[in-house]
């Protein structure tokens, strides 16, 4: 009925790039011209009498109901813009104008498609907040959730992962996996066949979907996991050097990738690159400033940093903390009869026998040549700081097998427990070492 109120319009309208929608009361297509065609990607027969809501982006569909409402009740839209989401799967990016029809009890809309401006726009606001994160973020892990943050907000990402690849090691790790079905996958050689593996290897991005699976029955078969509808991973392309992969997925029809979604990841892919090698870069330097180079414990910097952060807090909460001071007896002759190499190995030994004895919390730092020092975090009882030194000393006295030659050594523990022993670090190192000295004289 209404269309044929339009007749002597519709042939005009359908010249229009631009559409033109009109909604009755109900929310529902009344009429739309051929441009809807285009920009949603239904014919008009389809559309016609489906709620125009449905075609909105499930994001978009409280503030477009709140607009509809605003306009019915006599004020016109200029200019507002939200997102449909088209019958393949790809999103647009409308800009309306509409009014409301009393007369008829219509809402007439002219539809702009403002999609490629949009996209333009936030590839460039993408490249910016990348940027700005790898300048910002304190470590990879935050890196990581930015960016999948970023790339939401170009496609749709909620099952998303980076995979980074050690070539020393021949180890393709996944440090960021979010998924809504599968769980994190354990690191695995390039050559293990994942679709992940072949992006990194081929250095080409790749898009499956159920249409160009026949045509890549090779990549379809190497997937890993649950199976997804579409898949899309980019190369992270750092220097000329694949460092990893970049992954979007979906199960659901409700979101599909297309090739221009693909050359949209790849536009960002290497900035993104960019950032995780400065990262990484920065993380390198940060540990190689406070952690000793042969045994990777930390070093005298970096454990006076964490015994003044200690040290603040216990005194905060009125809390208690040890510190033990570890000397290798006779550790010269061991150097001096064996050589230098073998004295490394029996410190990097060392060095694992400690972790081995201690909480992942506590500290451990090489403060000399063969002198060690323990940060017990937090402590309830004096006498617990003992029993973790005994531990350490029957640890430490147990042969060291290294390179065919057998090894005995014996530890002098020195332990002090705050406040008990000393209420700063001067004080604790100082009844620490005494302690030491005074072990390794009665045991001399």
């Amino acid at each position: 009925m209404l269309a044929s109120k339009f007749k002597p319009f519709i042939d005009f309208m359908d010249l229009l790039l631009d559409a033109i929608c009109v909604v009755d009361v109900e929310g529902r297509f009344v009429f739309v011209s051929a441009a809807c065609e285009r920009i949603f990607g239904y014919t008009p027969q389809e559309m016609l009498g489906h709620p125009m809501i449905e075609l909105v982006h499930p994001e978009d569909r409280e503030r477009t109901l709140a607009t509809a409402e605003d306009i019915i009740s006599g004020n016109p839209q200029f200019g507002f813009e939200n997102r449909y989401i088209r019958k393949d799967g790809r999103i647009v990016h409308i800009r309306w104008s509409a009014r409301w029809s009393e007369a008829d009890q219509v809402r007439v809309a002219v539809a702009h498609d403002i999609t490629e401006r949009k996209r333009s726009e936030m590839m460039q606001a993408a490249l910016y907040a990348i940027s700005e994160a790898a300048n910002a973020a304190e470590d990879l892990l935050e890196l990581f959730s930015q960016i999948h943050r970023i790339v939401g907000e170009l496609l749709p990402a909620a099952n998303f992962f980076v995979a980074l690849y050690d070539e020393e090691n021949d180890e393709l790790s996944f440090p960021y996996f979010v998924d809504e079905l599968d769980e994190h996958p354990l690191p695995r050689p390039l050559n293990s066949g994942t679709l992940s593996a072949e992006v990194i290897r081929s250095g080409q991005a790749l898009l499956l979907t159920p249409e160009t699976r026949s045509a890549n029955r090779e990549q379809a078969d190497s997937i890993v996991g649950s199976d997804s509808l579409d898949w899309l991973g980019v190369p992270l392309k750092s220097q000329k050097r694949t460092i990893g992969a970049l992954v979007v997925q979906t199960y659901s029809g409700a979101v599909r990738y297309t090739e221009e979604d693909k050359e949209l990841l790849q536009f960002v892919s290497t900035q993104i690159a960019s950032a995780i090698s400065r990262t990484q870069l920065h993380a390198r330097l940060l540990y190689a400033a406070g952690h000793d180079p042969l045994t990777g414990l930390a070093n005298r910097g970096l454990f006076q940093d964490r015994l003044e952060s200690m040290l603040a807090r216990v005194r905060r909460e009125h809390a208690r903390f040890a510190l033990l001071y570890i000397d290798l007896d006779k550790f010269k002759n061991v150097n001096d009869t064996y050589g230098h190499a073998i004295g490394d190995l029996l410190l990097q030994e060392v060095a694992e026998r400690l972790r081995a004895c201690v909480r992942e919390s506590d500290t451990i730092a090489r403060v000399g040549g063969d002198e060690f020092v323990v940060l017990l975090n937090t402590i309830v009882l004096p006498f617990h700081a003992t029993i973790v030194a005994r531990k350490i000393r029957a640890a430490l006295s147990k042969v060291f097998q290294l390179q065919n030659q057998k090894l005995f050594i014996s530890p002098s523990i020195g332990v002090a427990v705050y406040p008990e022993d000393g209420d700063d670090e001067v004080e604790l190192l100082r009844r620490a070492d005494e302690d030491m000295y005074s072990t390794k004289k009665n045991t001399g």
